[in-house]
């Protein structure tokens, strides 16, 4: 059994909020934690969750995640084992629709000491003006996309030998 202190994983009012916004965090996720006020965007739900699994607000967590925000919340034995340590919001999508958002976002941590990222596009629904987080719309980096516009099998080869592509590199792919 260990002899050391529990880390007090708790926000302080007065330091950046987790989040990475860069304000304090009693300007940026408390009001949303605490129920004070709820979240105007998705991206700032998707802040606010991080905020809670710094914290250990398992109970945010539960009420914020659609499939379980309509259940009681029933705490769980155990502490998790990722500490998470940093998070980058990459994008924040909205749709045609005002009540549906995704936001792209990378969530680091460590777990055992070593370092981990989560890199996740997230969907949010707002229902009865209150965001929520419903599913991982896409797990890890977006696909890449060459900017190089496809070479056609009759279009010209593009390594500069005069003949048609079909007769020259495409065979050699």
């Amino acid at each position: 059994m260990s002899t050391e202190p529990a880390k007090d994983t708790k926000p302080k009012r007065g330091l950046p909020c987790p989040c990475g916004s860069g304000k304090l965090f009693e300007l940026c996720c408390e009001p949303v934690l605490t129920g004070l006020q709820t979240a105007a965007t998705a991206e700032q739900l998707m802040r606010a969750r991080f905020t809670a699994h710094v914290a250990h607000d398992f109970k945010f967590l539960h009420q914020t995640y659609r499939p379980t925000s309509d259940k009681p919340y029933v705490a769980e034995a155990g502490e998790p084992t990722m500490h998470w340590t940093k998070l980058v919001v990459h994008a924040h999508e909205l749709t045609d629709n005002p009540d549906k958002a995704f936001v792209d976002f990378s969530a680091y941590g460590t777990e055992e000491g070593v370092e981990k990222v989560l890199h996740e596009k997230a969907e949010f629904l707002r229902t009865n003006g209150t965001w929520l987080y419903t599913r991982e719309a896409r797990l890890g980096p977006a696909p890449f996309k060459s900017a190089a516009p496809k070479v056609g099998r009759n279009d010209p080869c593009p390594c500069g030998s005069g003949k048609k592509h079909k007769q020259c590199c495409l065979l050699k792919a």
